[in-house]
């Protein structure tokens, strides 16, 4: 499944309350807990990250101490003890055999020594897979068949939302729009290499400018570069955006309607400035160009609360409604 039906998927289990162990599997860097942590804002949840691969066995369980001649166990104090939340266990089976062991009685049991896990917690955990050349242990079968099973795989349109609502740099968005293959390539050979965690972090080196390589790899690196220096033959955007841009042509390069496109939607301020730039674009651009940027359009606006304001300078544009009919899951959708 993709990050964002993970997500849903998740969300899911909540509002269903369905306190079943799951066990996320992906590849390293694709946001497997950044989309548990999500879910826990979004639900208003306590979140608990417990990496059992950085413990010891009496970490978890807690140590005994002599109670009238009784070795009873004291639990740790990171685990939760009241309300509600999500307990995670992340790089799960990066941890040891016994560690995993007495996971299996917390997952199990929602239990282990003297601690047990409150009511309303769910019991959710994350690890990598071996073709992943991931430092993983062998999960045991009586482990592996107390959980629900997710894989999740790389998805742009995913990675594309988010980092729009995350305010991504705009020339992150726009080059891994035009080269998308690039948004996850593991290369176990090289200590950088482009993932979603990497791209976000690159995108924060770029705003500072420095350069990118220590994040994402000296290859995509250098193909980000080069795109870049693209932005020197975009259209005046500006322009598009004061509504006086008639004489402007749309680009004819794929990698540069690209970049014009995110930055149509990405720098529109307002739903002034997002009408302009709508209008502009579906008097020169061919439909499936204008339906990419109203996707990225909508998602940006929606996050900075602009998108009913939109909607109203849309209704007084006739040529803008008849595209908006003509897409009407696009408006459905987002």
């Amino acid at each position: 499944m993709t990050p964002a039906q993970l997500q849903a998927y998740l969300e899911r289990l909540i509002e269903s309350q369905l306190p079943i162990s799951t066990m996320i599997w992906g590849a390293p860097g694709i946001g497997k807990s950044s989309i548990v942590a999500q879910v826990a804002r979004q639900h208003q949840f306590d979140f608990v990250d417990v990496r059992l691969s950085q413990l010891a066995p009496t970490d978890l369980r807690g140590l005994p101490v002599a109670e009238d001649g009784i070795s009873k166990w004291y639990p740790p104090e990171f685990l939760p003890h009241q309300g509600n939340g999500i307990l995670f266990l992340d790089e799960l089976n990066m941890a040891p055999p016994v560690m995993q062991g007495m996971a299996q009685q917390l997952i199990l049991d929602r239990r282990v020594g003297n601690y047990e896990v409150p009511e309303g917690w769910f019991v959710w955990a994350a690890g990598n897979r071996k073709e992943d050349r991931a430092s993983v242990f062998e999960m045991p079968a009586p482990l592996a068949n107390r959980f629900l099973h997710l894989s999740v795989e790389p998805d742009f349109e995913s990675f594309k939302a988010y980092a729009l609502a995350a305010n991504l740099h705009e020339q992150v968005i726009a080059f891994l729009s035009f080269r998308t293959s690039l948004l996850h390539k593991l290369d176990p050979q090289q200590p950088a290499w482009p993932s979603p965690r990497s791209w976000e972090m690159a995108s924060r080196l770029h705003g500072a400018g420095l350069d990118v390589a220590p994040a994402v790899g000296e290859g995509a690196a250098a193909e980000f570069a080069a795109y870049c220096q693209l932005y020197a033959d975009l259209p005046d955007l500006d322009r598009i955006f004061r509504g006086v841009a008639e004489n402007l042509p749309f680009p004819t390069e794929p990698s540069i309607r690209y970049a014009t496109t995110i930055g149509l939607a990405t720098r529109a301020a307002n739903a002034q400035q997002g009408y302009q730039a709508f209008a502009w674009l579906s008097d020169k651009a061919t439909p499936e160009w204008v339906q990419l940027f109203a996707v990225d359009l909508f998602r940006s606006l929606r996050s900075k609360g602009k998108l009913g304001e939109l909607a109203i300078l849309v209704q007084k544009d006739e040529k803008l409604q008849k595209f908006l009919k003509e897409f009407q899951e696009l408006v459905v959708a987002y």
